[in-house]
């Protein structure tokens, strides 16, 4: 679903991200790991055709982002760390545009949105202009735009940010239900314990290099994650 070769993303004389390669499936939830800075966003933005980058490859169900990337964009969806929405529209008005730019017909749409917007508790403030609204509830918003059309692949920077834990809780139930349907999902986190439940795999990158990647009891052995990544952190200080 998701393919990286020899991805290289430079910002002047500064390297981001160097060489990084991966291949993610449907049905798969990977946690992309690192301290900040470490070029988690870099390499979120360029698998979602937002940033451009240097070298390499990168195919999102075997469409090239660079040269095939309407097709591509067609079965991904990004969510960033802040949300960006239209704050002059109401939450129904935001869902609906997401729905018509991913022509999703009428009744799917009034499915769906009811669906996702029960379970994240939105229901009643969809009405209200997305201006009078709480990052929490910005975030469930476009955690909602995402489900919508149901992403073959689901891209998450830091998504359980600012939810509140009923809402976290459901976005893990949501995770895994669509790793269940083949949906390939790769988010960025700090948050080690829950990415050490939910994920099947798991990508560490440090100072823009991939260090660790596979399947996540390969990867942390019999250690806890936050265990081994502070190993991999604290190795350049030793």
């Amino acid at each position: 679903m998701l393919e990286i070769k020899n991805f290289t993303k430079k910002f002047g004389d500064k390297v981001a991200v160097d060489n990084l390669s991966l291949n993610i499936k449907g049905g798969e939830i990977w946690a992309f790991i690192g301290h900040n800075g470490a070029g988690k966003t870099t390499t979120l933005k360029a698998i979602s055709g937002i940033l451009n980058f240097d070298e390499g490859s990168i195919k999102v169900d075997g469409f090239d982002i660079k040269n095939q990337s309407l097709k591509a964009k067609e079965v991904l969806h990004y969510i960033p760390d802040n949300p960006l929405l239209y704050e002059n529209l109401t939450g129904i008005e935001q869902l609906n545009f997401i729905a018509d730019v991913f022509k999703i017909s009428k009744e799917k749409r009034k499915e769906q949105i009811e669906k996702y917007s029960k379970r994240f508790d939105l229901q009643e403030n969809l009405s209200q202009k997305i201006s009078t609204y709480s990052h929490g509830m910005k975030q469930k918003l476009a955690i909602i735009c995402a489900l919508i059309h149901t992403p073959k692949l689901l891209l998450l920077d830091e998504p359980f940010v600012g939810l509140d834990p009923k809402s976290s809780h459901e976005l893990k139930l949501i995770m895994k239900e669509l790793a269940e349907q083949k949906v390939a999902i790769f988010y960025s986190t700090h948050v080690l314990d829950v990415a050490e439940k939910i994920c099947s795999h798991i990508a560490i990158i440090k100072n823009g290099k991939l260090i660790e990647s596979g399947k996540m009891e390969d990867v942390k052995g019999i250690e806890s994650l936050e265990k081994v990544f502070l190993e991999i952190e604290n190795e350049e200080h030793n």
